[in-house]
């Protein structure tokens, strides 16, 4: 791609234009053209110039830092990725099972861990939260188990968006419903 050079004409207008405005301090005008044109009709002068935009200044107390962008809430894994998961091509670099905690021991314990987990660079873990209780010889599949509807819920939380990627339920081998993949951010680094 070329880039073609102003014409005398067009550096003329420019000048101009340039000329009913107060230059940034340390800009420079294009230089004159040698020969003026004769076709470029007078400009139109407005016939009541603007106010000037008064100077803003800050003071400690009216500034207002930048406000972090929150991480978009997790979503479920590609399906791509899942069966890489799923096949041992990625591995899984930690589980935590849940089985016979509470809702509170296994709310902070899902949380140490996630932290822990990011903390040592691990990308994908797996959570066993189990299936749920069996009643009357069978497994109850309108009543799944507390933790395995809890843990989904404490994963799209606002304060795990910095760990948590996205999530979904494990691949048969890995547990199937009674376990969740879940995808961890690279930990950031500041300086």
């Amino acid at each position: 791609m070329r880039i073609r050079r102003l014409t005398g004409a067009e550096i003329d207008v420019w000048r101009r234009v340039a000329e009913t405005v107060t230059p940034r301090p340390g800009s420079l005008l294009p230089a004159a053209p040698e020969t003026a044109p004769e076709t470029l009709p007078a400009p139109v002068k407005a016939p009541h110039p603007a106010p000037p935009a008064p100077v803003r200044s800050y003071t400690a107390a009216s500034y207002v830092a930048p406000v972090s962008v929150p991480k978009p809430p997790p979503v479920g894994l590609e399906r791509r990725y899942k069966r890489r998961v799923a096949d041992g091509r990625i591995p899984v670099e930690a589980v935590l099972d849940l089985h016979g905690m509470t809702q509170s021991q296994a709310h902070s314990a899902l949380h140490r861990f996630l932290l822990g987990a990011q903390r040592d660079g691990a990308r994908l873990v797996i959570v066993v939260t189990g299936k749920g209780v069996k009643e009357r010889g069978r497994w109850d599949a309108a009543e799944p188990g507390v933790l395995r509807r809890a843990v989904p819920f404490w994963l799209r939380d606002a304060r795990l968006r910095e760990i948590v990627v996205g999530f979904e339920e494990a691949a048969l081998g890995h547990g199937g419903a009674g376990a969740l993949y879940v995808r961890l951010r690279r930990p950031s680094t500041t300086l």
